[in-house]
């Protein structure tokens, strides 16, 4: 593990001194030293599992940019003055990533080892290779293809424009179907969970086919020229993400974590344990190890308690989603549903509900003491607990945390599967007990085959679905995946936009200026007013003229929290894509723009 991590940082140093455009000479590396047997190509490709795995922060950060969750950091690209200089997602040191997969395949052959023991490798290097393109792909749409290193005087090379983004995606495919072929499975290439291995890469094809097959099945046309898709492949990728999802199934290497009597903490356990992959690796296909005896830590506490930091909140049209336990939708127990109060909101739901937010009830410390949620942090009142440790001395910004990250789970896989086969109409009650069924009982819930949409569903996306197997997997997949950086994603793909510019709307408030106690342990702990002068020890979130965000309440002096008004954001159907950035097309004039920017 030591000598992983310090090449890992020898490896990024590596790149990220190199230029990509006028490096003298950037692929004279002596691959003779590196590349002499396994061991090397090991030592290689582990310094590529550390630039590329994500971390914590940027992996839990991903969901706050959606339609679930209200923040106002989540603005400035939704608003009309968004620029298009923006380079952090394109600059020289992201594709100096691109050029050390491609040295690396370039030249790992020069190692000595079994036939096998080659293929596998080179297909961990093109397993990053379609890592690397599926965030350019989602990012930008079209982008230059690479698959060798590129020389300083290549000119026609390093100034060629964008290739088409169908090309682009079958290519990622061909890495994909190499790796998930070549990669081999036995216990020595999957003994750490940082390990690449047929499973990781069958994995990452399965969520790359959903990608691009719904991508192209919900958007008319192509983003990135804005003209009609050259070819109708959505079926085809969609086939692709059900064999992969199948291969896995059927090996039965992974199943769900599932205790019936741990129900209720089993789920946030996942994402709270410093040793996550090793008491969950049934579940946990690829993640991101953090280990205090090592140093290896990150300080998320901080960014769900102190409100310098964050200030995440979910919203109470995503909060609806969650089923009660007995199967049926909250929002049919409670016709106003948006006017129940927040105890009782709270009571007889998915048990996933009060492992995502704190809820009444909620305690740290080995239960010693009991967290209401702090209105000054989570303006809407639903504060996110799913990745807070129960240790509150890891609070401060001290680094202390080591909760690892599982970067793909076996209930992704199940969600995949189940939401290929939903688009393609085959949806079947064996396939719904092989996925969602299973999911849903292990949070308490009973599993209820649908026969009709839930109209809550529907209205939740704009009335363009009434599939009710389609509804009931994207209500499954926010819920058992939120805060896992997949729903931005998911919501570009479905072509659902506009729900990144819906009002935010929190907890029912039954009157301003009065304490309330939002925990139910006999104690008042918040108050909302618009007196700016109040003084109380309570937390305070302040409504109206006192606040310049906007805060308010939806009825005056009572109400649901509706948070940050002020804050105008807006949705364009070019923003599907992002801009390729000012200072990419002035150093390739070449690059053409994403239609719109």
């Amino acid at each position: 593990m030591k000598k992983f991590i310090v090449f890992s940082f020898a490896c990024v140093a590596l790149c990220a001194c190199e230029e990509f455009l006028t490096q003298e000479n950037p692929n004279k590396i002596e691959s003779e030293y590196y590349f002499k047997d396994e061991a090397s190509l090991e030592i290689y490709t582990n310094g590529l599992v550390r630039s590329f795995a994500t971390g914590i922060k940027s992996f839990v950060e991903g969901d706050y940019r959606s339609d679930t969750h209200a923040w106002d950091g989540s603005a400035a690209y939704f608003m009309d003055n968004y620029s298009a200089d923006d380079a952090s997602n394109w600059g020289t040191s992201n594709w100096s990533q691109l050029r050390a997969i491609n040295f690396y395949l370039d030249n790992m052959r020069d190692a000595a080892a079994p036939d096998a023991v080659m293929n596998h490798y080179e297909g961990v290097g093109r397993f990053f290779r379609a890592l690397f393109y599926y965030a350019k792909v989602r990012t930008f749409g079209a982008v230059p293809w690479y698959e060798t290193s590129i020389e300083s005087d290549d000119k026609e090379a390093l100034y060629k424009d964008r290739d088409n983004r169908e090309y682009v995606c079958r290519k990622i495919l061909d890495d994909l179907n190499y790796a998930c072929t070549y990669c081999l499975t036995d216990a020595s290439y999957r003994n750490q969970a940082s390990y690449i291995h047929r499973y990781v890469a069958l994995a990452l094809k399965a969520r790359f086919c959903l990608y691009e097959g719904t991508m192209r099945k919900y958007h008319a046309v192509d983003p990135s020229t804005g003209q009609p898709w050259q070819s109708d492949e959505s079926g085809m990728y969609l086939r692709e993400c059900v064999a992969a999802c199948e291969e896995i199934i059927r090996s039965k290497v992974y199943s769900l974590t599932d205790n019936a009597a741990e129900r209720q903490t089993q789920y946030r356990a996942m994402f709270i344990s410093s040793d996550a992959t090793s008491a969950y690796g049934n579940e946990i296909i690829w993640a991101r190890n953090y280990d205090s005896e090592l140093n290896v830590t990150h300080y998320m506490n901080s960014y769900f308690i102190n409100q310098q930091y964050a200030n995440f909140a979910f919203t109470r049209q995503f909060i609806n989603t969650y089923l009660m336990l007995d199967g049926t939708p909250f929002t049919d127990k409670y016709p106003d549903y948006n006017s129940v109060d927040f105890a009782t909101e709270c009571t007889g739901r998915d048990y996933r509900l009060a492992q995502t937010i704190r809820t009444p009830g909620f305690t740290r410390d080995g239960g010693k003491t009991q967290w209401a949620p702090d209105v000054t942090f989570s303006k809407t009142g639903y504060q996110p607990i799913k990745w807070l440790t129960d240790d509150s001395s890891k609070d401060t910004n001290t680094s202390q945390c080591d909760n690892d990250v599982p970067l793909m789970r076996y209930a992704e896989v199940l969600l995949n599967y189940a939401e290929a086969k939903a688009e393609l109409g085959e949806m079947t009650e064996e396939v719904w007990n092989q996925t969602i069924k299973l999911l849903r009982e292990r949070s308490g819930v009973t599993s209820i085959y649908p026969v009709k949409a839930d109209p809550y569903m529907v209205s939740y996306f704009q009335n363009q679905i009434s599939d009710p197997f389609i509804l009931e997997v994207r209500r499954e997949r926010g819920i058992e995946m939120t805060m896992e950086n997949v729903r931005y994603d998911d919501i570009i793909r479905w072509h659902q936009g506009e729900l990144f510019a819906r009002p935010w709307i929190g907890i029912w408030i039954t009157a301003s200026e009065t304490p309330l106690d939002l925990n139910g342990d006999g104690v008042n702990d918040c108050i909302v007013t618009a007196d700016p002068n109040n003084k109380s020890p309570l937390k305070i979130l302040f409504i109206d003229g006192a606040s310049e965000a906007g805060h308010k309440l939806s009825e005056g002096t009572k109400g649901n929290i509706l948070p940050a008004t002020a804050i105008e954001r807006k949705w364009h159907d070019y923003k599907y894509l992002k801009p390729i950035p000012t200072t990419a097309r002035q150093e390739n004039p070449n690059l053409s723009q994403n239609p719109g920017w």
